[in-house]
């Protein structure tokens, strides 16, 4: 390989880094250099685990390796579930309801208050588990292609099958949130399927405790457009209260 072509790719190793996603007309027009170039750049790169293919580009491969699920119950348990609380006291009798993927909606689920004859549709294996023995629950699955890192389903079955459907409220986990980008995952199929799930629901809440305020590892960002309300605990910081502000997302702490 020329040092020009090993000098390239370097670069784009870094420019998906800082700007997340790259796409091959941006990085061919950059570079100088064809399309088709530019995709052999970003096979070798994939294969040699530096990024990570996207429709029409790349991103940069996850600064560090995806916790699964069980990892993340065990994290800042305290703190979700007082989010856990905190979000089923917004819960009212009869709406139908959204539960995504994620420890702290994992939470929500097991303290939804009961006899609310709700209607809970999910992608969570672990919402399916907790909701299977409510008689008072009318339970909707969404089928796709399992992530057992997530314990939950994604893709293109998954996207159809929201076209059906429409939501009072939905309740999103979240690798990360940020008040200018919105919320972070490390698979763009997760990603895909929040902007669906927002789109479809009535009054969007995403659930996710401090820790996971305006930093990543991951570079997967779904704008949820429209307003949006974070349940969070009380260790977010004054000056993020008021960046989610000036977003135009309204923040409750529990």
């Amino acid at each position: 390989m020329s040092t020009s072509a090993r000098a390239r790719r370097d670069a784009i190793v870094t420019l998906a880094t800082n700007v997340g996603l790259a796409s091959v007309d941006e990085l061919s027009e950059r570079f100088g250099v064809t399309a088709s170039t530019i995709r052999r750049d970003l096979a070798t790169l994939q294969s040699q685990r530096k990024l990570t293919r996207t429709f029409g580009g790349a991103m940069a491969a996850a600064a560090h390796p995806e916790a699964s699920l069980r990892q993340r119950l065990g994290e800042h348990s305290d703190a979700k579930r007082d989010i856990a609380r905190r979000a089923a006291a917004t819960v009212v009798p009869g709406a139908s309801l959204f539960l995504d993927n994620g420890s702290t909606v994992a939470a929500f689920a097991h303290a939804l208050p009961p006899n609310a004859e709700l209607t809970v549709t999910t992608t969570s294996v672990g919402v399916i588990t907790e909701m299977a023995e409510r008689e008072d629950v009318r339970l909707v699955t969404l089928g796709g292609e399992y992530r057992s890192l997530s314990n939950g389903f994604v893709g293109p079955l998954t996207e159809a099958a929201l076209e059906y459907l429409t939501f009072d409220a939905a309740y999103l986990g979240a690798d990360a949130v940020s008040p200018e980008r919105g919320v972070c995952e490390a698979d763009l199929g997760q990603v895909r399927v929040k902007e669906l799930i927002a789109r479809r629901a009535e009054t969007v809440y995403v659930l996710a405790d401090s820790s996971k305020l305006a930093q990543s590892d991951f570079h997967a960002w779904s704008r949820l457009g429209g307003d949006w309300t974070l349940i969070t605990d009380d260790g977010i910081a004054p000056e993020l209260i008021e960046r989610f502000a000036a977003a135009g997302v309204m923040v409750a702490t529990a």
